[in-house]
């Protein structure tokens, strides 16, 4: 049997309770159908139906809340060293199950099982280290005045609502998760309609390792019911999204009454610049891996390659061969590199822009066409001759697709990397230390890789500017989010104090 056939069987078995009863929104530890019935999950592999989703609605968001709203005076004062047990538990319990995560979520996405093998283990990464920051969270500062001795401590903000994408979804939800429950926080987890094995996966994995009923909540829907309730629910203190900035924008606004915290991690038009003196082979493969795994569908791909005109010809020429040898293929086959796009309308969109190319004078000098007759499949594309001005270079096309830039001069790097509405990510690649430093210092992106793809340390900021987002993940960033900063002033003696009314 071969290994695609052997995963095959594997996930027959693992989908089939699926199949049989459904996926049910989890409040309080009870499963509940939706509001407004169900909707179906669609593989993009095969356009089949994997099962029946509750299709929860504002009645649904507000049984969660207010379950997690309950649950929480419980979790916040639950000692530290015991909530710090339970999530690791978590993290060994995601471990456990990461084959069924995996093949459910190559399923359910069209990810390949080339990484998503991983996703379940960097979930249980992020559940791990943020546990072993819990008895630390709170800790504080002692600043002293004249008068005063200052106590700084921290407090878990309340219930929050966590919104994730359907890209990497279980990786990404634990990203938001595991750090707001180690902050002392209850969740209304509501994970993308088109992808919601993997949220179901994690709070049925959680509960049985002992979270607490209610302390993690997951309600399905779409945007403009399930999304905005939650962004406008009274008892749901901060919102928590990774999306597009066009839903990042319309989150602020619905719980702008409310006065909602958000945490905004949206998109991005990312550059990678790479200059004559670089190491022009490790450049290559950064490229290509930064914009052709995961399906090129990530925030971080660095989808605008702005190439120096005195090695443009040679680095686009190995490009091309490179590109036009990568496996698509059946995401649960070991040997493929790309898989299906997600669902009709991202590949529709995706599709669309190989003719917008070529209208606005871009060469397609790889891919451009669809692929197979089953699934969401493409081949991994490559425009030239384009210049920044052009629709490929300015929108974020979410998918394989690499636009080629060329340029002359650092300055005119620089130029062409900052114009864009996006700030998440850049990617910098020369041998030259000076220049790494200036061009970094000036470069507009949260987050810049010198010589490097983009590789995650836990403890490091996470997040963009301009329209890539709001706010930071990632160490003590995230409990900066999930925690209100309180300040307790202790008087030292008897200081002098204005008489009124003497």
């Amino acid at each position: 049997m071969s290994e695609l056939s052997d995963n095959l069987e594997k996930l027959d078995g693992y989908l089939a309770r699926f199949r049989e009863t459904g996926i049910k929104n989890r409040i309080a530890g009870e499963d509940r159908g939706g509001a407004k019935g169900v909707f179906q999950s669609i593989s993009p592999v095969d356009r089949s139906a994997i099962c029946d989703v509750a299709h929860g609605a504002a009645d649904d968001i507000d049984a969660a809340a207010r379950a997690a709203s309950e649950a929480f005076p419980a979790w916040r004062d639950m000692p530290a060293l015991e909530r710090k047990k339970i999530l690791i538990d978590v993290a060994e319990a995601i471990e456990a199950r990461a084959e069924e995560i995996a093949l459910c979520e190559c399923w359910d996405t069209g990810q390949t099982l080339r990484f998503m093998s991983k996703a379940a283990l960097r979930g249980a990464e992020n559940f791990r280290f943020f546990a072993e920051k819990v008895v630390q969270a709170r800790d504080g500062q002692h600043l002293r005045s004249p008068t005063l001795m200052n106590v700084t401590t921290r407090v878990p903000i309340g219930p929050v609502g966590v919104i994730t994408p359907w890209n990497t979804p279980f990786m990404l939800s634990t990203w938001k998760i595991a750090p707001a429950l180690a902050a002392g926080c209850t969740v209304v987890h509501k994970p993308a309609e088109d992808s919601p094995l993997s949220a179901r996966l994690l709070v049925e994995i959680a509960e049985e390792a002992g979270l607490p009923k209610g302390v993690l909540n997951t309600v399905n829907g779409f945007g403009p019911d399930a999304g905005k309730a939650l962004c406008e629910h009274p008892l749901i203190k901060a919102i928590a999204f990774v999306g597009e900035s066009r839903t990042g924008s319309m989150i602020v606004k619905q719980g702008a009454d409310t006065h909602k915290r958000n945490h905004l991690e949206l998109g991005g038009k990312n550059p990678v610049i790479v200059f004559e003196d670089a190491d022009l082979d490790r450049a290559l493969d950064a490229v290509i891996f930064m914009i052709y795994s995961i399906n090129g569908e990530r925030c971080t791909s660095s989808s605008r390659l702005l190439v120096q005109d005195t090695i443009r010809e040679e680095f686009e020429a190995k490009l091309v061969e490179r590109v036009n040898n990568i496996k698509v293929g059946h995401p649960l086959d070991p040997a493929t590199e790309i898989g299906p796009l997600v669902t009709e309308d991202h590949y529709n969109k995706v599709t669309s822009y190989f003719d917008i190319a070529r209208e606005d004078g871009a060469t397609v000098a790889a891919g451009g066409v669809k692929a197979g007759d089953e699934g969401y499949f493409v081949r991994p594309t490559l425009f030239t001759n384009a210049n920044n001005d052009m629709r490929i270079a300015r929108e974020e096309i979410f998918g394989p697709v690499l636009t080629s830039i060329p340029f002359s001069t650092e300055e005119e790097a620089l130029k062409i990397a900052n114009d864009t509405q996006y700030g998440l990510t850049g990617y910098v690649w020369t041998n030259d230390l000076t220049r790494a430093l200036r061009f970094t210092d000036r470069l507009e992106a949260g987050m810049i890789w010198v010589n490097s793809e983009n590789v995650r340390h836990l403890p490091t900021p996470f997040g963009g500017v301009k329209a890539s987002g709001i706010g930071r993940d990632g160490g003590d960033w995230s409990f900066e989010f999930y925690m209100e900063q309180k300040n307790i002033g202790f008087a030292t003696g008897a200081h002098k104090i204005m008489r009124l009314g003497a």
